[in-house]
């Protein structure tokens, strides 16, 4: 696997997303690769704990807006539809954003069901999809340089890769509302301090602390730590989430064919605020 690195100390299975270049962003491959790794950790009976992370002092960015705006690779957008080799796709962009979290969101699902901890190891950036795919981990421990950006509406996308389902979950829905809605930058102690992850460490001691805290859940007796998870998955709902991941990912492509996401896709790479016309207009129409 070309972008995701596995690895394993003793009872402690490794994840790393290693496309530092493109800030650990995902592509339809690094998708799949990621969905791959996810479901190996998750089923290896020799690995009772998983740490997942980026390279390179960035967790992971979410989906790659260059590779979307490009338009992706034919022979990879057409494994899941293989006629999208053979005809077009339209305008817009949903159809690659719904190929990579077909993969994401898969294995999300994986990580949630798995009997036994997954951790979040996030140095430097977690947003979008990043910020989604922390949340859906069991625990997460972060470096004191770490931030947490929620940042689907800067380009015009509603959230995916689980975090609509689990802010809810994590901060109740007032302050879900407004981490979604105004969108916050948060730093690793202001993330601490909102409830959304674990603990802070100084960023030299991210790797051996998190490693700490893996053999610490390593340790515990394998079938109750299995047990435990599940019951609070239910207590949570967590049986609901692959229904709403699959509404996520359809609401998601839907809007990413919308005249919005195409302004805010451009506004992106032109390095400028977003001007997102027409809303006022139609909402008067329709009034």
């Amino acid at each position: 696997m070309k972008h995701i690195h596995i690895e394993q100390e003793g009872p402690v299975g490794i994840l790393t997303i290693a496309r530092r270049e493109r800030f650990n962003s995902l592509d339809v491959q690094t998708a799949q690769d990621f969905r791959r790794a996810g479901l190996q950790l998750a089923r290896d009976r020799s690995v009772r704990a998983v740490i997942l992370r980026g390279e390179g002092g960035v967790f992971c960015s979410g989906a790659d807006l260059k590779y979307i705006r490009d338009g992706g690779e034919s022979q990879e957008l057409g494994y899941l539809q293989p006629q999208a080799q053979t005809q077009p796709q339209g305008e817009g962009y949903g159809h690659i954003f719904k190929q990579i979290l077909e993969y994401i969101h898969s294995a999300i699902s994986e990580i949630r069901r798995a009997p036994k901890p997954f951790i979040a190891s996030v140095d430097g950036a977690a947003a979008a999809g990043g910020f989604g795919i922390a949340m859906c981990c069991d625990l997460v421990i972060a470096s004191e340089r770490a931030w947490f950006e929620w940042a689907y509406l800067k380009t015009g996308l509603t959230g995916a890769e689980s975090s609509t389902f689990m802010l809810p979950r994590h901060l109740g829905l007032r302050k879900a509302l407004e981490f979604v809605l105004l969108n916050p930058r948060l730093s690793a102690e202001e993330a601490l301090h909102w409830g959304l992850i674990n603990a802070v460490v100084p960023n030299e001691e991210l790797e051996a602390a998190t490693m700490q805290m893996a053999l610490k859940l390593a340790d515990a007796p394998g079938p109750a730590v299995a047990v435990a998870k599940e019951l609070l998955n239910r207590a949570a709902g967590m049986d609901r989430l692959d229904v709403h991941l699959d509404a996520e990912r359809e609401e998601l492509a839907r809007i990413a064919d919308g005249a919005h996401f195409a302004e805010g896709i451009t506004a992106f790479f032109e390095k400028r605020a977003p001007r997102f016309e027409g809303q006022s207009e139609s909402e008067d129409e329709d009034a």
